[in-house]
């Protein structure tokens, strides 16, 4: 009986690997006829050459393996897991050996390369310590390996994934680099979501932003450090850094200053800011010339973490990549490169770790009282954080601005 039942499963399973394995096959020539018959006259309309079209797909099929991706007639759902930082630890993405690495290996390329850093902050007003920073969590430096085939990965998140129209046109923009000669088509490699090269472009941004500088006349993110350096500061320029400004400080939030306070839309003096009773950690005075522009309160842990008055330079750096932990990434390794200040003072607490799902599910019930939480998407930014916290004092409970698993069952009732 135990062995009949084993050759039952056996065959059931074996049915259904087949249908699978048909499926991806019927898939996969649904993918072909998309290339040739889709993505073929945007590119011939885009100046990409016939030669150029057949050297980036030569050979590319399907990355099943890739996230996020909704195969044609499937419904696309909310991923349970959560790979954006803000819904791990926060912590967690201070880890002692990425920052402590980052650092220590940014102030070595801060010495080899002082004449392009030096040169490329006279000539975009952009610190050479925020241009380090970035360079080193996008790629260590150059360091990292960057193994996808970007063609593979863009054809196939612009055939099947949740942003489909987004990738299909950053394929485009893909194909235009090839065929302007920057990069060979199979030497075009990216990260899992096409970002390209050292400085983690994608294709749009390589096209609007990347710069020679070095020289050679070609725009090399991939092998070339002083093309690197140059990209970034261009980058952050264009999309507004403001020259002589810091990124922010970490500061001292007292009771009486509630976390709902959070926000880009919410900014202040940073004089008034400090009338209110925020001070700086170090226990120096915020500069001068700082007092009299607007800063804005970040609290990306709510009140289970540290505390910053943060300048537009922060959401030049989220321009970047869209998370708050990102950003203050950057600027913090950036000051221990140059400054060689210390850990955070205010500790993170031991929160996060939500399934996404859960998140969205608070943000769904949090619209259904009226709350602007920035779209039910599971990422708990700053308008969910501030919504929260204005959930909390209006049910009477101490404001933490920050989701926690009780929460959703509150929120509920």
């Amino acid at each position: 009986m135990v062995l009949r039942a084993l050759v039952v499963i056996f065959l059931l399973l074996g049915g259904l690997g087949s249908a699978l394995a048909q499926d991806h096959a019927a898939i996969e020539r649904q993918f072909q006829t998309w290339l040739r018959q889709e993505v073929w006259p945007q590119a011939r309309q885009a100046g990409v050459s016939r030669r150029t079209f057949k050297a980036a797909f030569d050979g590319v099929t399907l990355n099943w393996k890739l996230p996020d991706l909704v195969p044609p007639g499937a419904p696309a759902k909310t991923p349970k897991t959560q790979r954006q930082a803000e819904f791990g630890k926060p912590g967690k993405y201070f880890g002692r050996g990425t920052v402590d690495g980052a650092t220590a290996t940014g102030r070595q390329m801060a010495r080899r390369h002082k004449a392009s850093l030096t040169r490329v902050e006279q000539e975009t007003g952009v610190p050479g310590r925020i241009i380090l920073a970035i360079w080193g969590r996008e790629s260590a430096y150059g360091r990292a390996a960057i193994p996808h085939d970007a063609f593979q990965v863009l054809a196939t998140k612009g055939f099947m994934s949740t942003r489909a129209d987004y990738f299909s046109a950053e394929l485009i923009a893909a194909l235009q680099i090839a065929e302007a000669g920057h990069v060979s088509a199979h030497a075009m490699k990216s990260s899992w979501a096409g970002a390209l090269g050292q400085p983690q472009f994608m294709p749009t941004n390589f096209l609007q932003h990347a710069v020679d500088g070095d020289g050679d006349g070609r725009a090399d993110i991939w092998g070339s450090e002083a093309d690197t350096i140059a990209s970034i500061g261009i980058y952050l320029k264009r999309h507004g850094w403001q020259t002589g400004r810091d990124w922010g400080f970490e500061v001292s939030v007292p009771g009486s200053v509630s976390c709902t306070l959070e926000g880009p839309d919410q900014g202040r003096l940073i004089s008034d800011w400090e009338a209110m009773g925020i001070t700086r950690v170090s226990g120096r005075p915020f500069p001068e010339h700082e007092r009299g522009q607007q800063g804005y309160l970040l609290m990306p842990a709510g009140r289970y973490g540290p505390a910053f008055v943060v300048t537009p330079n922060f959401y030049v750096l989220k321009d970047y990549n869209m998370s708050d932990l990102y950003a203050l990434f950057v600027g913090h390794v950036g000051d221990r490169i140059q400054f060689g200040v210390g850990d955070f003072h205010a500790r993170w607490g031991s929160v996060g770790g939500l399934l996404r799902s859960d998140v969205a599910a608070m943000q769904r019930m949090l619209i259904g009282q009226g709350h602007d939480v920035g779209g039910a998407d599971g990422l708990a930014g700053y308008k969910t954080r501030r919504s929260i916290g204005r959930w909390q004092e209006a049910t009477g409970q101490p404001p933490t601005c920050f989701p926690d698993p009780a929460m959703k069952a509150a929120l509920a009732r």
